[in-house]
């Protein structure tokens, strides 16, 4: 890193996309507190405190396991079942299609393949939209079990697997569950979709802001 900015003569900082992502939900919506999640690939998360600022702890949430169930999907990568990425990313998605009856064709990329169960969402696909309403209910507890470890007033969730209609119904189907299931964390606690601008150029912003720029 130091070689590149010594090179380059620009500042640079190197920080996990997670941390990003969380400080773009706080420059956007200006709050703070904020716990950020991103579903792509993976699970991306940071945490910007009730300051306003990244801290130096290291938010992996992806190999947090948040299912503590024995028969829970196993980790390829750590061994360890349950673990976030198998609910809060596209794992998620391609699991849950066996479930309901959608076939996804082998032959694709991943981002492909989550494109193609995304065009049974925009039909209106039931399976779909039973897809998209469990990771809603596995959002929901899981910003309840998050809530253990951080001091968040908001949530903000995106990602490729939040795209058009499918974040809407993530994001409505976790506000239920913690309004049934855990109602005062509900009055403490507020899920956010960015808009379509903060969800192109958001974390690009965020992430040109974290340089200390000298005069």
């Amino acid at each position: 890193m130091l070689k590149i900015q010594k090179y380059w003569k620009v500042p640079l900082v190197v920080v996990n996309d997670g941390e990003v992502i969380a400080l773009a939900a706080s420059m956007s919506l200006n709050i703070n507190s904020v716990l950020g999640i991103a579903m792509g690939s993976s699970e991306a998360a940071g945490f910007v405190n009730e300051k306003g600022n990244i801290t130096d702890r290291l938010n992996k949430l992806a190999f947090v396991p948040v299912d503590f169930n024995l028969s829970a999907p196993v980790n390829e990568w750590s061994g360890d079942y349950g673990c976030g990425v198998q609910y809060f990313s596209q794992q998620a998605v391609f699991r849950l299609t066996a479930k309901v009856g959608i076939e996804i064709p082998q032959d694709k990329t991943l981002a492909e393949k989550l494109k193609y169960v995304q065009e049974f969402l925009e039909k209106n696909d039931d399976r779909a939209i039973k897809i998209w309403q469990t990771i809603g209910i596995y959002m929901g507890y899981g910003v309840a079990y998050y809530h253990k470890f951080y001091n968040m007033k908001h949530v903000l969730i995106l990602g490729r697997v939040t795209s058009d209609q499918s974040g809407e119904i993530i994001l409505n189907k976790s506000k239920e569950v913690l309004t049934t299931e855990f109602p005062e964390l509900a009055k403490k606690i507020e899920l956010h979709l960015p808009d379509e601008k903060s969800r192109r150029v958001g974390q690009s912003i965020a992430a040109a802001s974290l340089p200390v720029i000298k005069k």
